[in-house]
């Protein structure tokens, strides 16, 4: 079997992607998941990226930080679900990750971009998609500013992007608010989501 063939998960096992523009919070949000106790355990996939880690950041357990030349080694051996060029920098989702999980009968959660989300529900369409939207545009742009992780070019791509992304919102299975100060009510709905689908269909198999 090649990497680029698929492989079902155990029965109930979900994809779930959790997708939204840049500076909304996925990470704050994901983080908040995180403490939710599940049986089994939910498995939070660890994108690779080819972006400067910042001060803060673990490789590891924000990304798995690779240089140009390994990220483009991995893709070309087939070892991404799928791999999208996003603010001039290279982001994927390791496919061994994603299959080790639902094989073992673990739901995978995926914070991706809005062209990766794209990608993997194409060639994943039993993928659960959760869009996450800020309370305005105004209160996003805020947010991007206030973090001052990018430069000021970066920051005007993001604020681009993030205004195109919006408008993707239609695409996906579920639209959830992150209203400021509300992580805990946002993984709390995220939650609830992922369980109501588990019990309306759990036999599921999902083939990555």
């Amino acid at each position: 079997m090649t990497s680029e063939e698929t492989l079902p998960g155990a029965p109930g096992a979900m994809l779930v992607i959790v997708s939204g523009p840049s500076g909304v919070g996925k990470d704050t949000v994901i983080s908040s998941l995180c403490l939710v106790p599940t049986q089994p355990e939910r498995y939070f996939v660890i994108t690779c990226t080819t972006r400067p880690r910042r001060e803060y950041e673990v490789d590891g357990v924000h990304y798995h930080f690779l240089s140009p030349e390994e990220f483009e080694d991995k893709r070309a051996a087939g070892g991404f679900l799928e791999a999208n060029l996003v603010h001039a920098h290279w982001y994927g989702t390791p496919r061994d990750e994603v299959r080790a999980a639902l094989a073992s009968g673990r739901d995978a959660i995926l914070k991706i971009d809005v062209q990766g989300a794209a990608v993997v529900k194409q060639k994943v369409p039993e993928a659960l998609l959760v869009f996450l939207v800020p309370p305005s545009l105004e209160d996003l742009f805020s947010r991007l500013q206030s973090r001052a992780t990018e430069s000021a070019d970066e920051l005007d791509i993001r604020q681009r992007n993030a205004a195109l992304e919006l408008s993707r919102q239609d695409d996906y299975d579920y639209v959830v608010p992150n209203e400021t100060g509300q992580v805990a009510k946002t993984a709390a709905r995220i939650d609830e989501i992922i369980r109501a689908e588990k019990a309306g269909n759990p036999d599921r198999r999902t083939r990555v």
